[in-house]
């Protein structure tokens, strides 16, 4: 298996070439891809996603931006919208993890259409971009990388949408932390392998 390096360094001619953006040679299918990795890469896969960010959205020479979705930021930004990160907080404390985790969820929607995260990518994403989903890991256990995905599907089609994954992606599940499956099939593809 490729380094960390040489995988991330390949990262940008794929996502620049116009099949990848155009998503031919899928079926016509949108195109969903998983960049698994090491946990213990996490800020060296953080840096190189700000650097490539940097260098292709200041080209003035590139056809399109990537867009980067924080889940943990996403959720700290809604709930402090709606004025319930405080009383998150005091949930914790009073009621438990467990409490906590199912508050937030109901919060957001997690479990029907109106997906808060999910509408938030949607809203906020433009055509001619790619879409980076971060920052999996550090919304476990508040949120599961597998709701976002399969509800992204259903509403975000004409973009491609890469999901940087802090364990291992096997083609059809994703072990989060290389520890916790969550035996659920995806329609993504490997973006670097």
């Amino acid at each position: 298996m490729d380094s960390i390096d040489e995988r991330l360094n390949r990262i940008e001619s794929i996502i620049k070439k116009d099949s990848f953006r155009k998503n031919k040679g899928l079926g016509n299918e949108v195109g969903y891809y998983i960049f698994d990795y090491d946990p213990q890469n996490e800020i060296k896969v953080r840096e190189y996603i700000e650097h490539l960010k940097n260098k292709i959205n200041n080209s003035p020479n590139s056809s399109f931006k990537i867009l980067e979705f924080d889940l943990y930021n996403i959720i700290i930004e809604i709930l402090s919208e709606k004025g319930y990160l405080e009383k998150i907080f005091e949930f914790e404390k009073e009621k438990g993890r467990e409490f906590t985790r199912k508050a937030i969820n109901n919060l957001l929607k997690l479990s029907s259409e109106s997906n808060l995260i999910v509408n938030y990518i949607k809203e906020n994403t433009t055509l001619n971009s790619v879409v980076f989903i971060t920052g999996v890991g550090k919304s476990y256990p508040l949120l599961r990388s597998h709701n976002v995905l399969n509800n992204l599907h259903q509403v975000l089609d004409e973009v491609p949408v890469v999901m940087f994954f802090p364990g291992a992606y096997s083609g059809n599940d994703l072990i989060l932390f290389g520890t916790i499956h969550d035996n659920n099939y995806y329609r993504a593809f490997p973006l670097v392998e």
